[in-house]
């Protein structure tokens, strides 16, 4: 594994995805709209822009030589609130980014993915196989990653191997920004993002010939799933 596109890598999981791929001696690429921790190529970009993705997505892999070997799409946002309480601006970005620029940014890299017989792994949610209240836009956003990546994968099959990876609730900023009403409760058992990352690393690391369809990683006490 040489190159790996990360989107939302510079916090949460992406970047323990990041830090992951860097110990496998890789190279991650990141897209985001703030710097990344790690000292890593990376593009300042939009995704809510889903054409800026794609731009960003080709540029990273005119950097990187024409190569690429993955794709991680681990950026995510979410506005908990009744649907008739979220400003549409707001609900169309959570859509934009955590489902359109998946799309997007994959869309862009296919060429090169199909060359390297290379992987994908996007990251729905636990909350994209199981709705609840509040939650229209994510719900909306994540089942629809759902659908999205098993249609993918059936469409690139002996091409790139896709996987779908449904996280539970992880110890990152996610929850920082909301009501308190929406975030986890101080007793809340979430899950390290860095055991999370290790999956996603288990998924593109697959010998030729196999691949990893759907993987589902939460901690033991998830209260999300099943």
């Amino acid at each position: 594994m040489d190159a790996v596109i990360v989107t939302g890598g510079s916090s949460g999981l992406g970047a323990a995805v990041v830090d992951a791929v860097l110990k496998e001696g890789g190279r991650p690429l990141v897209i985001d709209r703030q710097s990344p921790q790690a000292d890593v190529e990376w593009i300042q970009c939009d995704l809510a822009d889903t054409r800026a993705a794609e731009r960003a997505t080709r540029e990273l892999i005119e950097r990187a030589g024409g190569s690429l070997d993955g794709v991680v799409t681990a950026a995510g946002m979410d506005v908990p609130g009744a649907l008739a309480d979220i400003p549409g601006e707001t609900w169309d970005r959570i859509v934009a980014i955590d489902l359109l620029a998946t799309a997007a940014v994959i869309r862009a890299a296919l060429p090169e993915l199909k060359q390297s017989h290379g992987g994908v792994v996007t990251i729905s949610s636990t909350l994209g196989i199981k709705a609840v209240s509040d939650a229209t836009a994510y719900c909306a956003a994540k089942f629809g990653v759902v659908g999205f990546t098993r249609a993918l994968a059936a469409e690139l099959a002996g091409q790139v191997n896709v996987t779908l990876l449904i996280p539970g609730g992880m110890r990152t900023k996610f929850f920082d920004e909301r009501d308190d009403r929406y975030k986890p409760g101080p007793d809340a058992i979430l899950n390290d993002p860095a055991n999370v990352a290790a999956a996603v690393l288990f998924a593109l690391n697959q010998p030729a010939g196999c691949a990893v369809r759907e993987l589902v990683v939460a901690a033991e006490q998830e209260s999300s799933y099943p």
